[in-house]
């Protein structure tokens, strides 16, 4: 038959005619499916191919101090952000942002970093830009596609450097951070705590985060920002209270910055009770320079600088505690029943005490005679403490001062505190020097004044200090809750623990601090001087008032300062201005840098008020322990 017959057109329009009926069903079956049983599925997706997600920072939770004056807060401020399809288009944007808004080298690099670890979300360009910046950037949008500017809670201090080591400072979460889950919850992009309260309490402080939407066309580029979808709300976080008086931390920095500018070093109040009242650390820093991102040549400034800014002295640097510990060696001797406050000593104080083949000095070469335990902790007698020390012996020095408390941390609710050096047993020495490359009995009569193996931070002198003005327990420091209610028993009698205050009032009213004593405030401390072997030794002061029912402690370390006396000042002011308040004058001395400003030593110089001739303190300068013993 031929093709071209009519019943064979005929054949073959049906069976067109039933394809294309086939296809049409077919086609009619996936447009249901897709746009009625799968509407939900493809509706999503079509959004998110058309939306993109604008984290919202949550802000964080307020820091008051004890009577609700503000640390830290939360000001307006302005995050710039780009979103661009792909690494080649950001670098070309960047390249006209750069005309507008400087940026380096180094802060591209970031920026790029950022944008490969989320590239769907707009890249953090500029955290803290200020108003004349966003209006620039705003002047030429129209050359800088995917711009998105966000108004964010920006951190904000308002004391600034008085408080920077207490509080800390806030910064983007790392790549590194995630990885570890240091902070749970922290997505890319977070805001967390990075020192201080602000570490320690992120997880309250932090909130969490909100989402708004902006609108991108096939390409990635961004077509709309407001209005786009419903954005979710942030949720700001928790308010926190702590023990702190920043009247009285302003007081500290104001005192230290004028009365003692570049001087390095630090200054802890508590409470008897272990709450924190004040800790400042100098020098400091701006934690207002930390948020939105610190600038690299900042950062490094911070870094290079030999001073060390960055580091908390109070919490994070150990010094020999020098005479302070004094008050250690006559409570192991009380609690002992090695001396009484009326005990003297065989060998009264020429200038120094012959033991074996070595001579130890006292920092008074003239001598201060025969004393009893109150006159030796009042003048700071090193030959009344060296025989003291030698009738406890080195291993009771070293199991008494473990359960005082001196091996360990304070336990003070901020990151980063360091253990103190103690050693728990004579075999500490053997091995770090070997069984005869030490002397039993130098490293006994260096214990016993506080030098030697034994190094402590400023917290917890003051905390053994805070077990002496109180019923002999040396409480748990704490800013805002204590991490346990463990306290060290001194295992001393009241009557004992009142011996010793009225021994620490002596040294104020009679001896190596008489040159800083208030007239109008009963005042209990104690003056040492730490060697240093990397120049001028350092000064300390461990005071507390009122002597008869203290009220606060007040611990304090001046690196360089030579003399625990040129710190007394300072100390005895601060207890003066808490307890007695504002307007009565104190201690009428201020401690100044010489003209050639490396923070080597430091002088008295007096104000315009008279004041009593200061006097020396206990400058010990005992050699090494011998190689072997008597």
């Amino acid at each position: 038959m031929n093709e071209f017959h009519s019943y064979r057109r005929a054949e073959r329009a049906g069976i067109a005619r039933w394809f294309f009926v086939a296809t049409f069903l077919v086609l009619v079956v996936a447009f249901f499916r897709t746009q009625v049983v799968q509407h939900e599925r493809f509706r999503v997706r079509a959004e998110k191919n058309r939306l993109r997600i604008v984290p919202l920072v949550a802000p964080r939770g307020i820091i008051y101090d004890r009577n609700g004056l503000i640390i830290a807060e939360n000001v307006p401020g302005y995050a710039i952000k780009l979103l661009a399809p792909s690494q080649d288009s950001l670098h070309a944007v960047l390249a006209r942002f750069r005309e507008v808004v400087p940026l380096d080298t180094s802060e591209v690099g970031g920026i790029m970093s950022r944008y490969r670890q989320a590239p769907y979300q707009p890249v953090l360009v500029v955290g803290n830009g200020t108003f004349e910046m966003v209006s620039r950037l705003e002047e030429h949008r129209a050359v800088l596609p995917g711009l998105v500017i966000q108004s964010e809670p920006r951190r904000y201090y308002p004391d600034g450097p008085a408080v920077a080591h207490l509080v800390g400072y806030v910064g983007e979460v790392s790549e590194r951070d995630l990885e570890s889950d240091r902070f749970p919850g922290a997505q890319l992009g977070t805001v967390v705590g990075r020192a201080g309260l602000e570490q320690e309490y992120d997880k309250e402080l932090r909130g969490r985060p909100g989402v708004h939407y902006v609108e991108v066309n096939a390409r990635g580029r961004l077509v709309r920002e407001e209005n786009v979808a419903p954005a979710l709300a942030a949720i700001p976080g928790e308010a926190i209270r702590t023990t702190i008086d920043l009247t009285l931390q302003r007081y500290i920095d104001s005192l230290w910055q004028a009365a003692a500018p570049g001087v390095r070093g630090s200054m802890v109040a508590l409470t008897p009770t272990g709450e924190v009242l004040a800790l400042y650390s100098a020098p400091g820093y701006d934690p207002n320079a930390f948020v939105g991102g610190i600038s690299t040549e900042e950062w490094r400034r911070l870094n290079d600088d030999p001073a060390r800014p960055l580091l908390d002295r109070a919490i994070q640097t150990r010094y020999p505690p020098a005479s302070p510990f004094k008050l250690a060696t006559a409570a192991m001797a009380l609690k002992r029943g090695i001396a009484t406050f009326t005990t003297h000593m065989p060998e009264p104080c020429r200038g120094g005490l012959q033991v074996g083949n070595r001579y130890f000095r006292c920092w008074k070469p003239e001598g201060h005679g025969s004393l009893d335990l109150e006159g030796a902790i009042a003048k700071s007698c090193d030959v009344y403490f060296y025989q003291l020390g030698l009738r406890i012996g080195l291993d009771a020095i070293l199991s008494d001062g473990v359960l005082m408390g001196f091996r360990e941390r304070s336990g003070i609710d901020l990151e980063n505190e360091i253990a103190p050096i103690y050693p728990s047993n004579a075999a500490y020495f053997d091995r770090k020097y070997g069984p005869r490359g030490w002397s039993k009995w130098g490293a006994t009569l260096n214990f016993s004044i506080g030098q030697g193996e034994n190094t402590q931070n400023v917290i917890n002198m003051t905390r053994f200090y805070a077990a002496l003005a109180s019923g002999g327990e040396a409480p748990t420091p704490y800013i805002v809750r204590p991490r346990s209610d463990q306290v060290r028993d001194l295992g001393l009698t009241p009557e004992q623990l009142m011996g010793l205050r009225t021994a620490l009032i002596a040294v104020v009213e009679r001896g190596t601090a008489a040159a800083s004593r208030s007239i109008d405030l009963s005042i209990a401390g104690k003056t040492g001087t730490a060697q240093n072997s990397h120049g001028e030794d350092h000064g300390w002061y461990v005071g507390f008032a009122p002597a008869e029912k203290p009220q606060i402690i007040v611990g304090s370390i001046m690196e360089f300062a030579e003399h625990g006396s040129n710190v007394a000042p300072f100390v005895n002011r601060v207890l003066h201005r808490y307890v007695a308040g504002p307007g009565i004058p104190a201690a009428p001395s201020v401690i100044a840098l010489p003209a050639d400003s490396a923070p080597r030593s430091m002088q008295i110089v007096p104000d315009s008020t008279p004041q009593v001739d200061p006097v020396a303190d206990d400058t010990v300068l005992p050699p090494p322990p011998a190689p072997s013993g008597p």
